[in-house]
């Protein structure tokens, strides 16, 4: 018919009738973030908010803590999942017309990274290299997510050496182009996710500590730094040993983030990852949670427990700190370590003890197993009793008449 125009179809689909649910934040008068109700870093008490039978919800999340919040809202949305089946929410319909560009992938990904509550640096970084990808994909003509091809990353990589000198910064680059990649797959925006070769890493891995260094470690603190302030190393040091935390998420770690599990009766750090806005849940000994109480009681900040301004940029206390951790690192003898080392030590010691390498990579808060392969595959236990058990049968089936050269 004249006049009509042609529309791209309609694609509608149906979805589970788990609401959307939304942590907002009900400010104090006096906090100066009271206009942005979606600002995770605040004290300032926590709520959810959601659509249900027709009318908006809101109940307290019971909280002032972000990370806190977000595990209330895995739990009511649990409860919406196991709702009786035989008396079902509803369905929402969703229209929606036509596809995203690969402009507007990176912007959903990216609005979905900051909804993690990743740090800062880490959300420049990710806006600045998939920035560059978009750009040069639009150079290539190529417009649509569907349209990347394993050649166009293949040539967008091979401008990284001049760009970041580092392998292990180009292996990061690396990870977070596949996360987007990870993301539009998840979102049905490419049908598979093309796969680049590994960048070998030239800086050599840290270790985990023995017990000899990690108690030469503890030893060194009150010789390097007496009073008060030995204290808060002391207890960072065995902190970052006892949750695998690494330095910037120990650093930054909230007192709401040191929970009292009533229900287990022991102390838990609940945070998100400064890196990668992971939920980490990791229980901590009993004297460590009281160490760490106590260096608490002697930080002047009301929010963090380390950090003692709370204020400035998170980076320049992190580098302080990890200034003071290498001076206790020299002073007992090891000058070449580093505060990685205690996040190792975590790690390897779970996996030398069995626990499966899934469950550590959880523990660590990795986005991926295989970072978490990469880095601790030779520490998995069960898999050199694997081998160990095959080289063994070789023996058992060994022929026993071989005779042996003579003299």
């Amino acid at each position: 018919m004249l006049g009509m125009v042609n529309r791209a179809p309609r694609t509608v689909l149906s979805i589970l009738a788990v609401p959307l649910i939304t942590i907002f934040v009900r400010h104090s008068a006096n906090c100066p973030h009271v206009d942005d109700h979606f600002y995770k870093r605040c004290q300032c008490r926590k709520s959810l908010r959601y659509f249900h039978d027709g009318k908006q919800r809101t109940v307290s999340a019971k909280t002032r803590s972000w990370a806190l919040a977000e595990e209330a809202k895995r739990k009511l949305e649990g409860i919406f999942r196991s709702a009786d089946t035989a008396n079902p929410v509803g369905t929402v319909t969703v229209e929606g017309e036509g596809k995203a560009t690969i402009e507007r992938a990176v912007e959903l990904f990216l609005s979905d990274k900051r909804s993690q509550g990743l740090d800062s640096e880490v959300l420049k970084k990710y806006e600045r290299e998939l920035g560059r990808f978009s750009d040069f994909m639009k150079r290539r003509s190529r417009y649509f997510p569907s349209e990347i091809r394993l050649e166009d990353l293949t040539e967008f990589r091979a401008g990284w050496d001049a760009q970041y000198p580092s392998s292990t910064t180009r292996g990061k680059v690396q990870e977070r182009l596949r996360a987007f990649l990870r993301y539009c797959y998840e979102s049905q925006l490419i049908d598979r996710v093309p796969r680049l070769s590994p960048i070998r890493v030239d800086e050599v891995p840290t270790l985990p500590l023995s017990a000899a260094q990690y108690q030469k470690l503890l030893n060194a603190v009150a010789n390097e730094f007496p009073g008060k302030k030995g204290t808060r190393v002391h207890a960072l040091i065995r902190l970052m040993r006892f949750s695998g935390l690494a330095i910037r998420d120990a650093v930054t770690l909230e007192r709401d983030e040191l929970t009292r599990d009533v229900k287990h009766g022991l102390y838990r750090i609940v945070t998100n990852r400064q890196k990668t806005g992971t939920h980490v849940s990791v229980p901590i000994p009993p004297d460590v949670a009281d160490e760490v109480k106590a260096a608490m009681l002697l930080n002047d900040s009301e929010r963090y427990i380390f950090w003692n301004t709370g204020t400035g940029k998170p980076q320049t206390a992190v580098t302080n700190w990890q200034h003071d951790l290498r001076r206790v690192f020299r002073a007992a003898g090891q000058p070449e370590g580093h505060p990685h080392q205690l996040r190792d030590t975590f790690a390897v010691g779970l996996l030398e003890k069995g626990v499966p390498l899934e469950e550590v990579s959880k523990l660590l808060g990795h986005e991926s197993i295989k970072t978490t392969e990469r880095y601790y595959a030779k520490w998995v236990k069960e898999r050199q009793d694997r081998l160990d058990a095959l080289v063994v049968a070789t023996w058992e089936t060994a022929p026993n008449n071989v005779s042996r050269p003579e003299a």
